[in-house]
C-alpha cells in the first residue's frame, strides 16, 4: 500500500475520532436538567458567536497567550511539570515541523533548503535532547520518585510516554544506520558526483569515513594526506553544497558510533526499509490513537481554558454550562494535581475506594456521563468517593488545564440522587452545600430526593410493619433509653416539657405553622423518644431540620442532650436504612 494511503488512512482515523469526541460534548450530560443535542449544538454556536463580538473576546485573547501558550496556571502550582510540558512538547512540535513536514514548510522559508545542512541537523537533534530530558523527568516522576501523594499510573499514562519514546528513539536509530551505510554514501554518489574517476571516488569514500562517519569495507585506515585532500576537493565539488558535517547532529552521530561494530551487516535496503516503515508506522499509530488517547487533551485543554475564561454559572446558558462540563472529562491530564491538594485524599489510605482521589474520580463520570447502565454497586462507589468531598474547592482552583471540578462533582451528585434507589445522604450535614445551590436546581428535582429518602427512614421505623423491625445491637444501645445516658446524665428522662427548646429553636421561628409543618417540635421530639414511638421519631420532619445550633441542648434547664441525641438517632437511620435498601436492590438484581 502507498505511504500517502497510509497516511491518509490515519488522517481519516484521526479525524473520524476527533468528530466522534466531539459529538460526545453534546450528547453526553451530567446532573438533573436536560437538553436535547440540537439545542446544546445551537446554544454553543450562539454563546461563541456573541464571545467573539464581544469584550470578552479580549478575555480569550489574554487566556489564550497568558493560559495555553505559557500555561501560566500549570507554572504556578508545578513549575517541574510546567518544564517537562515545554520540553515535551515544545521538542515535539518543532520535530513535527522541521522534520515530519520539513520537506514542505521550511522551503517556504528558507532558500536552498536541504535537511542534511545545518542549522537543521544541529535543530533536529536538540529538539530530540529536549523530548528525552522532559520523558526523563516525566519517568522520575511517575516510576522513581516515591511521592504517596501521587495518584495511580494509568495505561495512558503509560502510552503516552511509550509513544513518544518509541517516534523519537526509532527516528534516531535509523538516521544513525544512514550515517554508518556505504549503499546510501554510494547512491548519492552515483546522483551528485558524476563524471569522477575510479579513484577520486575513493578518495571521497576514505575523506567520508574519516570525517563523515560511514563504514565501509571498501576502504582501509589509514589513510594518506593526498587521499584525504583529493576527497576534500571532490567533496567541497560535488557534496558540500547540501551536506553538513554528520557530527552537528549530535545525538545521531554518537549512536551511529554506537553501532560501528555492526553497521556492516546493518547496511543494506531491507534493514533501512524495515527501520523506516518501523518509525512510519509508530507515527502512524500515534496520530489515529489521538483522539482517544491522553494525547487527545493538547486540543480539549485550550478549549477547556478558553470557555472557563468567559463562563459562570450565573450568566452563561445552562445548555453550554452542561456541554462544558463534558467538555472538561476529555480535557483531563491526569497530571495529579488535584489529588495532590485534596484535604481528604488521605483518606484513600484507610479506604481503598479511588474514587476518593479526584484525578481517579473522572473516569468514573465519564461512564456516568456516557448514560451507561451501572451497577448498585459502582453507582454506591461513586457516591461514596464523591461524598467525603469537603467542597473546599481547592481542587479548582489548583487545576492546570481551568477544570471547574467542584461544578462537576456538584453535577455528578445530582445525577445519582436523581435516580429511583433512595440517597440517604440528603439528609446528612453533606447536604448542606446542596441546600447552598438550591436556585441551581430545579424544584422538583431538589424535593424529590429528600421527600424519597424521608418516606424510605420512616417506612423502614414503621412499628405497623409486620414482621416486627429486629434492631441491631449497636442501634439498639442508642434507640433503647438505657443505652443513651452517655449522652447526658440521665438522657432525655428528665424532660418535663417546659417547650424551652422549642422556643429556642431557629426552625421552629421559620414556620408559621410549625406544629403541623414540622410533625413535631423538639420538646415533643424529646417526649417521643422517651416513650420509646420511633414510628413518629423518624418520620418526623425536625429531625432533618434540625440545624445542630444547640440553641436547645444549651438552654435546657434539665441538661438534656437534646442535639446530640438528634444527631445519634440520624446516624442510626441513615446507617441502618441504606444497608438495608443496597441490600434490598442487590435482592432485585
Amino acid at each position: 500500500m502507498p505511504k500517502a494511503a497510509l497516511v491518509y488512512i490515519s488522517l481519516l482515523i484521526c479525524c473520524a475520532g476527533i468528530a466522534y469526541k466531539v459529538s460526545t460534548w453534546f450528547r453526553y450530560s451530567l446532573g438533573s436538567a436536560k437538553f436535547t443535542v440540537p439545542s446544546r449544538v445551537s446554544a454553543a454556536a450562539g454563546g461563541m458567536w456573541e464571545t467573539l463580538l464581544s469584550r470578552q473576546f479580549l478575555t480569550l485573547l489574554k487566556t489564550f497567550f497568558l493560559n495555553v501558550l505559557f500555561q501560566a496556571r500549570l507554572l504556578r502550582v508545578a513549575p517541574l511539570k510546567w518544564a517537562t510540558h515545554f520540553l515535551i512538547l515544545g521538542g515535539f512540535t518543532m520535530l513535527l515541523l522541521m522534520h515530519a513536514l520539513g520537506d514542505y514548510l521550511n522551503p517556504l522559508i528558507f532558500s536552498n533548503y536541504y535537511s542534511t545542512l545545518n542549522p537543521f541537523l544541529f535543530l533536529r537533534n536538540f529538539f530530540g535532547v529536549l523530548v528525552f530530558i522532559g520523558l526523563g523527568i516525566a519517568l522520575f516522576n511517575r516510576f522513581i520518585r516515591r511521592d504517596p501523594a501521587r495518584p495511580p499510573t494509568s495505561f495512558m499514562d503509560v502510552y503516552t510516554l511509550a509513544i513518544f519514546a518509541a517516534i523519537i528513539v526509532s527516528g534516531i536509530v535509523l538516521e544513525s544506520v544512514k550515517i554508518t551505510s556505504v549503499s546510501v554514501f554510494r547512491e548519492m554518489t552515483d546522483e551528485y558526483a558524476t563524471g569522477q574517476d575510479e579513484a577520486s571516488l575513493k578518495s571521497l569514500e576514505a575523506y567520508w569515513v574519516e570525517n563523515y562517519g560511514v563504514v565501509s569495507p571498501g576502504v582501509a585506515r589509514p589513510f594518506s594526506l593526498e587521499s584525504l585532500a583529493e576527497g576534500k576537493d571532490v567533496h567541497s565539488v560535488n557534496c558540500a553544497q547540501c551536506h553538513s558535517p554528520a557530527r552537528w547532529a549530535f545525538m545521531d552521530y554518537a549512536v551511529s558510533r554506537l553501532l560501528t561494530p555492526v553497521a556492516v551487516y546493518l547496511d543494506g535496503d531491507a534493514v533501512r526499509s524495515t527501520l523506516y516503515y518501523v518509525h512510519f508506522f509508530i507515527c502512524l499509530f500515534g496520530l489515529a490513537y489521538l483522539p482517544f488517547s491522553k494525547v487527545f487533551h493538547l486540543f480539549t485543554s485550550p478549549i477547556c481554558l478558553l470557555a472557563n475564561a468567559v463562563m459562570d454559572r450565573a450568566h452563561s446558558n445552562p445548555a453550554n454550562l452542561m456541554t462544558k462540563q463534558i467538555l472538561e472529562l476529555d480535557a483531563c491530564t491526569h497530571c495529579g494535581t488535584c489529588t495532590r491538594n485534596c484535604s481528604m485524599a488521605f483518606i484513600h489510605r484507610i479506604i481503598p475506594n479511588a474514587n476518593i482521589l479526584p484525578s481517579e474520580r473522572l473516569a468514573s463520570l465519564k461512564l456516568l456521563a456516557s448514560g451507561q447502565e451501572l451497577s448498585v454497586r459502582d453507582s454506591l462507589v461513586i457516591q461514596d468517593g464523591l461524598n467525603l468531598c469537603t467542597n473546599c474547592k481547592q481542587c479548582t482552583l489548583v487545576c492546570p488545564v481551568g477544570i471547574n471540578l467542584q461544578d462537576l462533582w456538584f453535577s455528578v451528585r445530582e445525577t445519582l440522587v436523581g435516580r429511583d434507589i433512595p440517597n440517604l445522604l440528603v439528609l446528612s450535614p453533606l447536604s448542606i452545600y446542596r441546600g447552598m445551590r438550591k436556585d441551581d436546581i430545579e424544584i422538583t428535582c431538589y424535593s424529590r430526593p429528600i421527600s424519597q429518602a424521608r418516606k424510605a427512614i420512616a417506612d423502614e421505623f414503621d412499628s405497623s410493619r409486620q414482621p416486627r423491625t429486629v434492631y441491631a445491637p449497636q442501634e439498639e444501645k442508642v434507640l433503647d433509653m438505657a443505652g443513651i445516658h452517655h449522652l447526658g446524665q440521665n438522657g432525655c428522662a428528665d424532660c418535663f416539657r417546659c417547650m424551652t427548646c422549642t422556643n429556642a429553636c431557629p426552625i421552629v421561628r421559620t414556620h408559621e405553622q410549625p406544629g403541623s409543618e414540622l410533625d413535631l417540635l423538639p420538646h415533643q421530639l424529646m417526649q417521643a423518644v422517651k416513650l420509646r414511638l420511633w414510628d413518629l421519631v423518624f418520620s418526623s420532619k425536625m429531625l432533618w431540620e434540625c440545624l445542630g445550633c444547640y440553641k436547645c441542648q444549651e438552654y435546657c434547664p434539665m441538661g438534656v442532650p437534646a442535639t446530640d441525641l438528634i444527631f445519634a438517632l440520624r446516624n442510626v437511620a441513615i446507617s441502618r436504612t441504606s444497608r438495608n435498601i443496597f441490600q434490598k436492590t442487590l435482592e432485585t438484581l
